[in-house]
């Protein structure tokens, strides 16, 4: 049976060629950034974007398959967000349909709200590595953290016997903990005795908001929190499915990292 040709004439092994070229390209560029975020939920991709959108060299490290964290499913796996006042006002930055639910409260979809935060994160120009799990930091003089080191995900799932795959590193003038409660990059430096985390608190919403907003900061030379790593650092309350204080918490980690690269 003859086939009407609508398709280039491409193969197989064009399209190979074609992944592994452009990614190592782009990864062996971003081997060395201004800024190294790891996670790529709301927090992350807020403080990503808006370093991007200032010409930062932004590069984004994320453990999973899908980029977003808990953004796009929203509560109790029912995915619809909402976002307390002035929490909206990023919504409409983005172009993110919502509603005000009750006074202070507004709603949007889950999966719309995330796309369109990634969308505009890839358009201020930030680049991503998935399945790339953080595994240690790179520490320079007095403890300055100056990159991490990285592995792919599944590594970290395989038998004992076979995990013989060293890690790389890379290289950066900052660093952003974006990896929500587990607070991965803050608890490598717990593990090195030069920091003390106290873990969350018990959730408060109207309380939460506020502190991990006013928390979000410099925590060791080198190195910002900001979203719900904020709160284990700093034995906070949690703030369960609401998302204000993360894309604020964002937008303030990227002013605090400008200030960092500007010194």
């Amino acid at each position: 049976m003859k086939t009407k040709k609508i398709f280039a004439n491409v193969g197989e092994k064009e399209v190979t060629r074609a992944i592994v070229a452009e990614f190592a390209k782009e990864f062996q560029k971003y081997v060395e950034s201004d800024c190294l975020i790891v996670g790529a939920g709301p927090s992350g991709l807020m403080a990503g974007r808006e370093l991007a959108k200032k010409n930062i060299k932004v590069f984004i490290i994320e453990r999973n398959n899908y980029l977003g964290g808990g953004f796009w499913i929203g509560g109790y796996l029912m995915n619809k967000l909402t976002v307390r006042k002035p929490g909206q006002l990023v919504l409409k930055e983005l172009g993110i349909p919502y509603k005000e639910y009750s006074k202070g409260l507004f709603v949007a979809d889950g999966p719309h709200a995330c796309s369109k935060l990634i969308a505009s994160a890839c358009d201020a120009g930030v680049k991503f590595a998935n399945m790339t799990i953080f595994d240690d930091l790179v520490l320079r003089e007095n403890n300055r953290v100056a990159g991490a080191v990285v592995n792919w995900t599944p590594v970290s799932s395989l038998p004992r016997e076979i995990t013989c795959v060293d890690p790389v590193a890379l290289e950066t003038k900052v660093v952003v903990d974006a990896t929500g409660h587990d607070a991965s990059v803050v608890r490598k430096l717990e593990e090195r005795g030069l920091i003390k985390m106290p873990g969350f608190g018990a959730m408060w919403v109207e309380r939460s908001e506020d502190l991990v907003v006013e928390h979000t900061s410099e925590v060791h030379p080198g190195l910002v929190v900001c979203g719900m790593s904020v709160t284990t650092t700093y034995g906070l309350p949690r703030m369960g499915p609401t998302f204000g204080a993360m894309l604020l918490s964002g937008k303030k980690a990227a002013e605090v990292v400008l200030k960092i690269l500007k010194k």
